[in-house]
């Protein structure tokens, strides 16, 4: 690495109260690697991409409004959350191409003291890890490599998906055929499992509407995970963390067969690598746990 690495962190709701773990773990390998965060504390949730479809101007609004709290401190800012990389990422491209709406939204933001700028980029921490600090750096750290552990990725959809907006913070990842994950998991010490389902959606926008839609999704990755020999999945995302690890009792009655497939946040496995202890890395608060580490 060239210079220390420094981010203005927005964790979004999830990573705070349903999934504490993965805050807890993001900072622990942050602080063995040596990457500053710096937290957005007056951040507010991105939406959820269900405030969009109600309010579309109140979501650019908001969304503008945590990009401007990383302006202030002349950081990039990193998530942890695919669907917050969306919206924050989605924001960033329709106001910077449409003067006119930029200047709606700042005429808002502008009764809470901000404007926003446009010079603060937007990226998971996947991709801070992966492009910014850099995989042979990473390799030079590794100290417990995963080795004899079949990994299963899944990367979900909002951090590939659209290509045309995300390209510009992902490195450019394929979105029918990522490789950031495996890369991830292979240099961890892990051997990455191949399988159809590994960049496909959980299910999770629709689990209110339609929970076995839902279930049926979530259920296609943990068994393909399964049948592919995995002994654990890894997400970078906590809303698929969510439906892959708390519901598996319930998709296992929808897909009429008996699930039990630990997953991990993608920052827990980096984590065990770098020789960080399960503890600290919040293992303990998984619903499906992962014993290999116990």
């Amino acid at each position: 690495m060239a210079k220390k690495l420094k981010y203005a962190l927005y964790t979004g709701c999830t990573a705070r109260e349903s999934t504490p773990e993965l805050l807890q773990s993001t900072l622990a390998v942050a602080e063995k690697l040596g990457i500053e965060l710096e937290m957005l504390d007056e951040a507010s949730c991105c939406g959820a991409s269900h405030l969009q479809d109600f309010d579309d101007h109140l979501s650019l609004v908001l969304n503008t409004r945590n990009l401007c709290y990383a302006e202030k401190k002349d950081l990039p800012m990193v998530t942890l959350c695919n669907t917050c990389q969306l919206n924050s990422s989605m924001t960033k491209h329709r106001i910077d191409e449409n003067k006119e709406l930029r200047e709606r939204v700042n005429n808002d933001l502008r009764q809470v003291g901000l404007e926003y700028k446009g010079v603060s980029d937007v990226k998971h921490f996947l991709y801070a890890i992966v492009e910014d600090f850099g995989l042979d750096n990473l390799k030079n750290k590794i100290i417990k490599p995963l080795k004899n552990f079949n990994i299963a990725p899944f990367y979900g959809c909002h951090n590939i998906r659209p290509s045309e907006i995300q390209g510009h913070n992902n490195g450019h990842e394929n979105p029918y055929v990522p490789n950031s994950l495996d890369r991830l998991i292979e240099v961890c010490g892990g051997k990455s499992v191949d399988y159809d389902e590994k960049n496909k959606c959980c299910g999770f926008h629709v689990d209110l509407q339609s929970p076995e839609t839902a279930n049926k999704l979530s259920g296609n990755a943990l068994l393909g995970a399964t049948d592919a020999n995995a002994d654990f999945m890894v997400t970078p995302c906590p809303l698929c963390h969510l439906n892959l690890d708390v519901k598996q009792h319930k998709i296992g009655e929808t897909m009429g067969r008996e699930i039990n497939m630990p997953v991990l946040h993608m920052p827990q496995i980096v984590g065990l690598a770098l020789g960080i202890p399960a503890e600290k890395l919040g293992l303990n608060h998984h619903v499906v746990k992962a014993v290999y580490f116990e």
